[in-house]
């Protein structure tokens, strides 16, 4: 739409200053009809200029070049085919609008000479290389400086993309961890509960009342989580190994001899919250897919600026473990650290084994 009322205001501010300027030279040919005629074929075309813009201005600087050798009255006629030159400039580029400039220029030469009027005097060629220039020049620079907000545009929206693809998989991780380890635990209690109810009722309530703890604990963190997405203003809280001895007590309650060697000393959030996350997850393997484990050592180890966490249970060793959600959160969380992690089976010949290093410093 702006396209077409830009080459529309153009054709009638032309078309009304040629007819004024006529009214000045009686000498020249009436433009009636004729001049009329070729005005609107150059005039016209520059509505669809965007669409066909090598063909516009074709048509459009002949029909210029033809009003003014035929002796109409004079007048800004050679801004209809500017106007087409410049739009092929920004849509095609400089090479093909400088070959379609040099052709005119060539063209215009050879059809005055072949006339045997000579080519027009010094200052109104010059005049006429300039402008082609000029217009090519223009229409260079806003066609560079399209390109270069449309990529910034393009790279902001990539970047922005990037971002909440980042952030869906971090909800997604934080969601996947709460969610496994409570319901992993409350499957070993209910098992526990279902196993024991005739024989030993006691121990069946205790189960119970750790299902209802971990439930309860499992929505509070889950909807903590939740409040993210629907709040810019909501956080989540942050995970951390201050948490410990409460996720120790989620293993110990079902039925894992936890034994913990080392601290891990004061850590940058992020690096806090990953270690917490993979200890999670470790110990929520170990409840869903250890077979006979019924002990957990954990070690902490601080050396050269990293921190070393490892896993091991004592269950028997997994043949061809299959890499899931889990495994592949605590890679993800790793290598957003620059850290690196193993997970397989244990160096001792027992168990399944967890080995994070995360960089507490730098």
């Amino acid at each position: 739409m702006t396209d077409v009322l830009g080459a529309l205001a153009l054709s009638v501010f032309v078309i009304g200053i040629t007819t004024v300027a006529a009214i000045h030279q009686p000498e020249a040919n009436s433009l009636w009809i004729g001049g009329y005629a070729l005005l609107a074929g150059a005039a016209l075309p520059l509505l669809v200029r965007g669409k066909y813009p090598l063909i516009v201005f074709a048509v459009s600087i002949v029909c210029t070049l033809i009003y003014y050798w035929t002796g109409y009255p004079g007048g800004p006629a050679i801004l209809l085919p500017a106007l087409a030159l410049y739009t092929l400039t920004t849509v095609r580029g400089v090479l093909v609008a400088g070959i379609a400039g040099a052709t005119v220029l060539v063209a215009s030469y050879i059809a005055f000479v072949a006339s045997g009027r000579g080519w027009l005097p010094g200052a109104p060629s010059a005049g006429f290389v300039a402008g082609i220039a000029a217009v090519i020049g223009i229409g260079a620079a806003v066609r560079s400086r399209k390109a270069a907000t449309k990529a910034n545009r393009e790279q902001r929206e990539e970047h922005e993309r990037r971002l909440a693809e980042q952030e869906r998989l971090r909800i997604a991780r934080e969601v996947h961890d709460v969610v496994a380890h409570s319901l992993a635990m409350i499957n070993v209690q209910a098992g526990v509960a279902a196993h024991v109810a005739d024989r030993r009722p006691e121990q069946a309530k205790e189960a119970l009342r750790n299902i209802k703890s971990a439930s309860a604990e499992a929505l509070a963190d889950l909807r903590a989580t939740l409040a993210v997405l629907r709040s810019a203003d909501a956080t989540a809280p942050a995970p951390s190994l201050r948490m410990l001895d409460e996720l120790l007590d989620h293993a110990r309650a079902a039925g894992f001899a936890v034994t913990v060697h080392g601290e891990s000393g004061e850590l940058p959030a992020p690096v806090d919250a990953a270690a917490y996350r993979i200890l999670q997850e470790s110990l929520t393997n170990v409840a869903r897919h250890a077979d006979n484990a019924r002990a957990v050592e954990i070690r902490f180890e601080r050396a050269d600026g990293e921190l070393t966490l490892v896993v091991r249970d004592d269950g028997e060793p997994p043949r061809s473990p299959k890499p899931g959600n889990g495994l592949r959160g605590m890679r993800e969380r790793v290598d957003a650290l620059g850290g690196k992690v193993e997970a397989g089976p244990s160096t001792e010949g027992t168990g399944f084994q967890v080995t994070a290093v995360l960089p507490v410093e730098g």
